[in-house]
């Protein structure tokens, strides 16, 4: 599971980002990650801090707060219509974006059950996600990366294309242990981003998404700390994994943006 956070230049953390812009066209001429990244700061804006961002990684959307719940592969039919039970028991806040990504096979069934204060996600594949009601598809995912072999080039073209069928991008990016341990951090996740940034010419639909490779599964985010560190003013969301299987620990993790609100 991830954080969103704004901050790459100081220390990329399991805490990932989100920062909410106005879209900015990018200068694919811009030869290094620091100058890109400059280029981006500039044209985005922090919608949840009266402070200027200091970082790198951004997300579009409403601007409001978000919260994604990637479901992977798990579920059966039983026991997602009782997560699903669960999610229209419990009163979301309204001032934060709400998505869930089941599992491509019960897509349907979720749409049709669900509480259309919360949107549908795919997961990797769009084809066709639109025409049952996703709104959000999820790439670049580390397993897609590393176990399936996706590279940078063409995560960003399966976005614009993506973007071309009307769905919204949760863009994920993030490092490897070994190269977080090298140094590479930041490299690494500009790469990522650039190859995001030089197939699309607009960003206003588009989540990115910081989610660290050794970072996953640990469960970073869960329903004791979510409140503390939606405080923080470089975090502006999360992207959460199993805790999102919970309902009302999920719930727990979308009213979390009340303490943003306090904080604030």
């Amino acid at each position: 599971m991830a954080v969103a956070s704004t901050s790459l230049a100081s220390q990329l953390s399991a805490q990932f980002s989100g920062l909410r812009r106005t879209s900015p066209k990018l200068d694919h001429s811009l030869s290094n990650s620091q100058s890109l990244f400059q280029h981006v700061n500039s044209h985005i804006r922090l919608t949840s801090s009266p402070k200027p961002p200091r970082g790198v990684v951004a997300m579009a959307g409403s601007g409001k707060f978000f919260v994604g719940g990637n479901w992977k592969c798990n579920g059966t039919k039983d026991s997602i219509t009782k997560l699903i039970s669960d999610l229209n028991s419990v009163k979301l806040e309204t001032d934060v974006d709400v998505v869930v990504a089941p599992p491509f096979v019960y897509i349907d069934q979720v749409k049709n059950t669900l509480s259309d204060r919360i949107e549908i996600s795919g997961q990797n594949s769009w084809v066709g996600k639109g025409d049952i009601g996703a709104k959000w598809v999820i790439l670049g995912h580390s397993e897609r990366r590393h176990v399936i072999g996706e590279d940078d080039q063409f995560i960003g073209k399966k976005a614009a294309y993506a973007l071309s069928e009307g769905l919204g991008v949760i863009a994920c990016i993030g490092e490897k242990l070994e190269e977080r341990e090298s140094g590479k951090t930041f490299d690494v996740c500009f790469q990522q981003l650039k190859a995001f940034a030089d197939a699309v010419s607009s960003w206003d639909n588009i989540v990115i998404a910081y989610e660290p490779v050794w970072a996953i599964g640990t469960g970073s985010v869960n329903g004791g700390n979510c409140a503390e560190l939606a405080k923080q003013e470089d975090i502006d969301g999360f992207l959460v994994g199993g805790a999102s299987l919970k309902g009302p620990e999920f719930a727990t993790i979308v009213n979390s943006v009340t303490s943003k609100k306090v904080a604030a």
